[in-house]
């Protein structure tokens, strides 16, 4: 008699951590609904998730930024080292989810207006989501910030009508900090795409721009695409590159999301494509899903130099291998060398 086999997936184990009992139930009951997940645990505090984790072993950990004893950021920069474990972390909108990405979280979701069904629903349906690619993500090469390199002034290879355009998502925020903060002042135009809901991409801007040698902002229709220059799309904000006589410009819209996304990396490549072609060098990092990688295998045809980033660096090797797979990546390195590759390839 032959035993037909069965394919049990086994459950995302998840531990809630909150100092807010009210919000850890919300929590518990909101995610635990989905067939795939399953809520093993919930810790009022840091002190109180430790013993948690070593108790149940959980996949991924939701994390309060705010609470006593010990903030989530500074629980983070203590938990990782020793214990790396998958953390989205759940916040107001403040700068200081960029310290718990930095710290080693792997995405974010903000807090919702409590009062409102529709709203708090819109929470529960995101942080399943971002639960579900946390757990598959690699957290064993986190870091924290590393020192700028102030000789990097200039670069001999440099040219003025190049563009630079990059995409990510998850894991996106620390990857690009990780290549701008090798780049001269002099860094050709940059055009970037990271998926993020508005407000945070000002703030990623601005961070950017207080911690490396080039200008960042959140970009404005209008903005000129000039050397040392780098824009970043805001959130809920189609981005596509433009030229008006020699001049390379974008041009911010309202528009349907694009593989599940607004800002899209595909959209601001395609445009990169038309626009910019053999001039343009293209890199797609980190995320889950597959947007960006039509894109980018149109600037390839048309003449863009084009880098993926590998498995092995990748918090979520998901966008990168779906370009790699469609013949969109010219060159696939490690994260480290991603800055070193543009310039061979500028």
């Amino acid at each position: 008699m032959e035993l037909k086999k069965t394919n049990i997936k086994r459950k995302i184990k998840v531990l809630i951590v909150d100092d807010s009992i009210l919000f850890r139930e919300t929590l518990a009951k909101g995610i635990g609904q989905d067939a795939a997940i399953e809520v093993v645990g919930t810790a009022a505090d840091p002190y109180s998730a430790r013993d948690k984790i070593i108790e149940y072993e959980p996949d991924v950990m939701t994390l309060d930024v705010e609470m006593p004893k010990m903030s989530g950021i500074e629980f983070l920069r203590r938990l990782m080292p020793q214990y790396p474990i998958p953390v989205v972390v759940v916040s107001a909108v403040s700068d200081n989810v960029f310290n718990a990405l930095n710290a080693g979280a792997v995405d974010f979701v903000t807090k919702p207006n409590v009062s409102s069904q529709m709203s708090m629903q819109s929470f529960i349906n995101e942080l399943i989501i971002k639960v579900k690619i946390a757990s598959t993500a690699k957290v064993g090469r986190w870091k924290f910030e590393a020192p700028i390199n102030r000789e990097l002034t200039r670069s001999d290879r440099q040219q003025t009508d190049k563009i630079l355009a990059i995409g990510a998502s998850t894991g996106g925020t620390e990857a690009i900090y990780s290549v701008l903060k090798s780049m001269p002042k002099d860094i050709p135009g940059t055009v970037i795409v990271q998926h993020m809901p508005p407000v945070f991409t000002r703030m990623y801007s601005e961070r950017l721009n207080n911690s490396c040698l080039m200008e960042v902002k959140e970009a404005e229709t209008g903005d000129r695409v000039l050397p040392g220059r780098v824009l970043i799309a805001p959130g809920d904000f189609q981005m596509r590159l433009k030229k008006v006589g020699n001049i390379y410009m974008v041009e911010c819209f309202k528009g349907e999301k694009v593989n599940g996304h607004c800002p899209s990396v595909d959209v601001l490549f395609e445009s990169v494509a038309r626009v910019a072609g053999r001039n343009a060098v293209g890199v797609i990092l980190t995320g889950m899903g597959g947007d960006g990688a039509k894109g980018l295998l149109a600037m390839r045809k048309s003449g863009a130099r084009t880098i993926g980033q590998d498995e092995q660096s990748c918090v979520v090797y998901g966008m990168p291998r779906v370009a790699y797979e469609i013949g969109a990546v010219e060159k696939q390195v490690t994260l480290d060398s991603v800055s070193n590759t543009i310039f061979s390839m500028l």
